[in-house]
């Protein structure tokens, strides 16, 4: 599968943004899908994943209340909506997906395919 992330920019404080994964060449309704996120010099970190028919969420807890990811299978597109946005969510934001064979919760880390990132830039 084929992942393209879009929708990111810049932002101030207090702002929101939706983040946007197109899938494409796969059963996009057989993966858990998932966004990690990676701030200049640190290493990449889990925000959310949503499970293979949507039902299913997990947050990262510096995110939670905050971001909400959901998908539409009918468009192969996951999504991202982050509000209440602030400068330490300043990253490059990546979409990542992985095969399962149930409607699990779905896990933070072995995701096997990834998308190119977007980068979310939020000003003070």
């Amino acid at each position: 599968v084929q992942l393209q992330a879009s929708g990111g920019g810049l932002v101030q404080a207090g702002g929101s943004l939706r983040l946007s994964c197109a899938a494409s060449g796969g059963t996009f309704s057989s993966y858990h899908m998932g966004w990690f996120r990676q701030a200049p010099g640190k290493e990449r970190e889990f925000v959310a994943a949503v499970g293979r028919n949507g039902g299913i969420t997990v947050y990262a807890d510096s995110v939670k209340g905050r971001f909400t990811i959901s998908r539409d299978n009918a468009k192969n597109t996951a999504y991202l909506q982050m509000n209440t946005l602030k400068p330490e969510d300043t990253a490059v934001y990546y979409c990542a997906a992985r095969v399962s064979h149930y409607n699990t919760l779905p896990p933070r880390a072995d995701y096997q395919y990834w998308g190119r990132g977007t980068q979310v830039t939020v000003s003070s």
